[in-house]
């Protein structure tokens, strides 16, 4: 029975059984150089106090604060200079003195507080300031931002430049991450000919596969594309039984109201478990999702899960963002998973959609005063050049026919 259901119900959908396949079991450790783009598996935690010493912010002079309180223009004597990386070895700072501090140095003993360079005049040896000062100011002090033992980074955090500086603090040179999941792909149709086959007049490339491989590796999978899939129930077969190997399957063309589109017939010979055949959203409404039963040493929680995307190159991409990724993130291990949309205004006047959510192509400009989107025109869910010039997709939700300029929108981004 077809159960096509709206944008908001059909993620909400997605979003359950994502966070129900959000916690994988297989782990591998690989080096700090190889992991970005992996998703922890094993928090880290800081070895030492960070900062782990009172660590100077600016160019300037250790004093002592209490020496600055009074009349500007009192002079303190320089005793000595220190940069980041060397540990002051003199006495400690006394009343009346002051040692010239590089950022990134750790405070001398005695000094409580960093006077700017350019807040100074250093005349004969003796300094002069030209501001008041408080016991702290440019300075953080020991393990401010974290203390030793405390997690830095949890398990399902997504690895990326930020993590991975912050792992290399802590001396991390191997970290464990979750196996990345494989994914199946397999596009279905007659008119589909590989990229290295000669082609008829009536005959497409097959596109689809090398996009939603693409977009596969971009949200943490292993992307593995199968044989074309003819219009046939042989082949959508050997596509399914090839595809259950996987952690999920991906099926591009076969699923909407055509005579030859036979993709979730085969499926439910399977026994698959449908969650819902389409979704109102242009472009892609036939979107399938559910589930295979599985039962073996590979699928110890018992099932495969499936998408069924239509064949129209824009309409298999929107889906993908919208409805694949989440579940795909998860299966990686990440805790946000979730689509993520932003605001911006509209640069013009755009059609809704009385009946649907509208996903269309189009591009995002940032200035300071605001960011604004605006509509890639295009000839529909088959134009991949036009898609390919846009950012993402600006959303039009369902019941809203007209949409003006300088509206604010929501965006979602590729």
């Amino acid at each position: 029975m077809d159960r096509i259901l709206r944008f908001e119900e059909a993620l909400a959908v997605v979003l359950r059984h994502s966070q129900a396949s959000s916690n994988p079991q297989k782990v591998e450790t690989v080096a700090l150089s190889s992991a970005r783009g992996r998703v922890l598996a094993r928090a880290v935690v800081a070895d030492r106090d960070q900062p782990p010493f009172d660590r100077a912010t600016r160019d300037g002079y250790a004093v002592r604060a209490a020496d600055l309180a009074g009349a500007a223009l009192t002079e303190l004597r320089v005793v000595g200079s220190l940069r980041a990386g060397e540990t002051w070895r003199g006495a400690p700072l006394r009343a009346g003195e002051a040692i010239e501090i590089m950022t990134g140095a750790g405070l001398p003993a005695g000094a409580d507080a960093v006077v700017m360079v350019e807040d100074t005049v250093l005349e004969n040896g003796g300094l002069r300031w030209q501001r008041a000062l408080g016991v702290g100011d440019n300075v953080v002090p020991r393990g401010a931002e974290t203390r030793a033992g405390c997690p830095v980074l949890a398990r399902g955090t997504l690895l990326e430049g930020a993590e991975i500086g912050v792992a290399a603090s802590c001396g991390q040179a191997r970290l464990e991450v979750f196996v990345r999941p494989k994914v199946a792909i397999a596009a279905t149709g007659d008119e589909l000919v590989e990229l290295d086959e000669p082609m008829e007049s009536a005959q497409i490339r097959n596109s689809n596969s090398y996009a939603l491989a693409a977009l596969v590796e971009s949200s943490g999978g292993v992307a593995e594309r199968l044989a074309i899939a003819r219009d046939c129930v042989e082949d959508l077969r050997a596509r399914v039984v090839e595809g259950c190997q996987a952690d999920l399957l991906l099926f591009s063309g076969g699923v909407s109201m055509g005579k030859y589109d036979l993709v979730e017939q085969v499926l439910s010979e399977f026994g698959a478990e449908f969650f819902f055949t389409g979704a109102l959203i242009q472009p892609g409404k036939p979107i399938v999702f559910g589930r295979l039963p599985q039962r073996d040493a590979l699928r110890p929680e018992g099932w495969t899960y499936f998408f069924g995307l239509p064949g129209n190159p824009v309409s298999a991409q929107v889906c993908f963002h919208l409805f694949v990724a989440p579940l795909l993130r998860a299966q990686c291990g990440r805790v946000n998973f979730a689509p993520l949309f932003v605001e911006a205004r509209l640069a013009e006047a755009a059609q809704g959609g009385s009946r649907v959510t509208r996903f269309l192509p189009a591009g995002v400009s940032g200035a300071w005063d605001g960011v604004e989107v605006r509509l890639v025109g295009w000839q529909g869910s088959g134009d991949v050049v036009a898609n390919a010039r846009g950012d993402g997709y600006a959303v039009f939700p369902a019941g809203v026919e007209a949409f003006a300029a300088g509206e604010t929108v929501r965006v979602l981004l590729r």
